[in-house]
């Protein structure tokens, strides 16, 4: 073997030695500064409460928020314990963000499944699309083999339009031999104080959802179980039917500037109170309907025009129910047990 070959081998030799201990080096190093202070969103200690009632963490993580304390909003105070431990009521973040966040989820608009404004979607696929319905119309939002939920719509046309501008007032979830409607109260002047949020389950009226202990309601269908429970004082729950749907809902009006903005000309003795939700599903079939409940469907390919400020979804006439507790439309698939609960 030639003198230059033997070099060209040797140095190759030598490049792989000094790359390889360079990495080990650099592995080691990043393992010596792995410490419980770099874990900065989670690292913290637990303050006695604020004399208000709220909780209190101070952040121990080097970086913008070490040494700060942050304090729970009041609208993140707990109402219930889990396993007799006590629960946060809000999400602690120490990082950079210096962030407090409510534990208790509140409608997402721009989420996945949504359905809120006038109405706005976003479907099981991500895409935005609205859909008008009718003042005064009823319209299956998902129809499947064990679920369906309807919604009535509220609305009002000005004078010159050629539409209705809509709203979602009531949902009604029907499954097994049950009917539970969340629905909204008529609301002339409106009072964040006032709870303006109705519950029924199977026609009768669920009177009050307790505000105080566990803060919640719960029945035992004869398959699974349903729990409405508050995430605020008024107006706001989540609905959960056992391996169907979680549902969290927000009951809100159209305020003075909302209504001068669009120009909805909504009469002075009516706040429009209506429903944003954000809806969870659980086993749903591939053949799926609904005006919400296709855009689950896997393929499923949105008609809705991209880009566009209002890319709106029609369907109107496949969808209409002749009422909110009705199974039917020309496309649902809900086949309601023998004694289904109607109102």
């Amino acid at each position: 073997m030639d003198i230059k070959r033997k070099s060209c081998i040797l140095a190759a030799f030598f490049l792989v030695y000094v790359s390889r201990k360079a990495y080990s080096v650099q592995g080691a190093n990043s393992k010596a500064k792995k410490s419980p202070f770099d874990a900065a969103i989670t690292h913290y200690s637990m303050l006695s409460p604020s004399p208000s009632g709220n909780e209190r963490a101070f952040c121990q993580a080097r970086g913008a928020c070490r040494s700060k304390t942050l304090v729970c909003p009041d609208q993140c105070k707990v109402r219930k314990p889990v396993k007799n431990k006590k629960q946060k009521g809000c999400f602690i973040n120490c990082s950079s963000k210096c962030e407090v966040t409510c534990k208790f989820r509140r409608p997402n608009c721009n989420g996945y499944g949504s359905l809120c404004y006038d109405p706005r979607f976003v479907g099981g696929d991500g895409v935005m699309f609205y859909f008008h319905g009718a003042k005064g119309g009823n319209f299956a939002i998902v129809s499947d083999d064990n679920l369906q939920i309807n919604a009535h719509f509220i609305g009002t046309r000005p004078k010159g339009r050629t539409r209705d501008f809509t709203w979602v007032q009531a949902l009604s979830i029907m499954f097994d031999t049950h009917t539970l409607v969340i629905a909204a109260k008529r609301v002339s002047k409106w009072d964040d104080n006032f709870d303006a949020l109705t519950v029924k389950w199977n026609g009768q009226t669920v009177d009050n959802i307790p505000t105080d202990g566990d803060a919640e309601w719960r029945a035992n269908g004869e398959e699974r179980e349903v729990v409405v429970e508050r995430t605020d004082d008024t107006n706001t729950v989540r609905v959960q039917v056992a391996n169907l749907v979680e549902l969290n809902i927000k009951v809100r009006p159209i305020g003075k500037e909302e209504n001068r903005a669009h120009n909805y000309q909504l009469p002075e003795n009516d706040a429009f109170a209506h429903l944003e939700t954000q809806f969870k599903f659980f086993n749903l079939t591939d053949l799926v309907e609904g005006v919400l409940g296709k855009t689950y469907r896997a393929g499923y390919v949105s008609p809705v025009k991209i880009g566009v400020p209002m890319p709106m979804m029609g369907g109107e006439d496949k969808y209409q129910t002749p009422s909110l507790y009705s199974p039917l439309c020309n496309v649902c698939r809900f086949q309601p047990q023998s004694g289904t609960a109607t109102i």
